[in-house]
């Protein structure tokens, strides 16, 4: 009967939209917090791994962990993914080469906290591109965005909008820009275009981008001791953070776009704290915990349609 009382109202009815809307915004939610967690591990590698070995390491570690799920695909979809190539590349350029470059050479002066929370400022490069892409926001999404976006600057000001930004906070804020081109670029993957093709071909595409500069870092700093300090930081971010939270990410992106997606990403900030609270005993003062709550509430409004 609702279905014939929408038609009749001339809307076509979407069975099914709200739950696949709920499902793209929990999968945001779960890249977030894994993300979250890589910021922890990037900073505790910082003395031991040169960034580009252990960016390099992650997509070797990353690729081979998909490798069973996707590498089938892969090679099914072997003729469209080298038509899509071009594509793929600038993808893999942004989000996999790129990125983590930049965020493990900001882990080498800067804190995890300030990592996270720079990181946050991804949301808002996403609304201008979805908006330049011909998507409205709305009221309510635009007055989200902005809430949460006040938040963090408050955050990140220590509860004012006075900045002193050392060169790793420079270095994050290229990288929350490399990755916000990256969530955007991925609206324009070709429908047919297998997820787990497009994956650990974008994996594969940037440790190949990375080869050289891994070689170089090699020749001029050495290589790294493999212990437990360094090995298992390795093994998260290549696992979780590479290829779980990227199928995650991908796949929200894919379901709810790129700007409701990156309003749940400004939840990030409240992730670090509360991750930093628990595993090294950070501190959370009145000033934190009112900007986690103009974070929360603007990502509340901003999720929804």
């Amino acid at each position: 009967m609702d279905r014939v009382r929408t038609a009749r109202r001339g809307k076509p009815a979407v069975p099914g939209k709200k739950g696949a809307a709920g499902l793209g915004v929990l999968l945001a939610l779960l890249a977030t917090v894994v993300w979250s967690g890589s910021f922890v591990a990037t900073r505790g590698m910082a003395d031991s791994v040169p960034p580009v070995q252990a960016v390099f390491w992650r997509w070797i570690i990353a690729t081979l962990a998909v490798a069973p799920f996707a590498a089938r695909q892969a090679w099914q979809q072997r003729a469209l993914i080298a038509r899509h190539l071009g594509f793929i590349a600038l993808a893999s350029l942004f989000g996999v080469a790129l990125y983590n470059t930049l965020v493990h050479q900001a882990g080498l002066t800067t804190s995890a906290s300030n990592m996270g929370m720079i990181m946050a400022a991804s949301p808002v490069v996403m609304a201008l591109y979805a908006r330049l892409g011909g998507e409205r926001l709305g009221a309510r999404r635009t007055f989200g965005l902005l809430l949460a976006a006040f938040g963090v600057l408050l955050l990140v000001g220590d509860g004012s909008l006075g900045f002193d930004f050392g060169a790793g906070d420079l270095w994050m804020f290229a990288a929350a820009l490399a990755f916000a081109t990256y969530s955007a670029l991925l609206k324009r993957k070709p429908a047919d275009l297998g997820g787990l093709a497009f994956l650990i071909t974008t994996f594969v595409l940037g440790a190949l981008m990375l080869a050289p500069a891994y070689a170089v870092s090699l020749s001029v700093q050495g290589g790294f001791e493999a212990t437990a300090g360094t090995v298992g930081p390795l093994l998260y971010v290549g696992v979780f953070s590479s290829a779980v939270a990227f199928f995650a990410w991908n796949k929200a992106v894919s379901i709810i776009g790129a700007a409701r997606a990156g309003v749940v990403y400004y939840l990030q900030p409240v992730c670090v704290a509360i991750l930093g609270f628990l595993l090294i005993g950070e501190a959370t003062g009145p000033a934190q915990l009112l900007c986690m709550a103009l974070i929360l509430g603007g990502v509340g409004l901003g999720a929804r349609r």
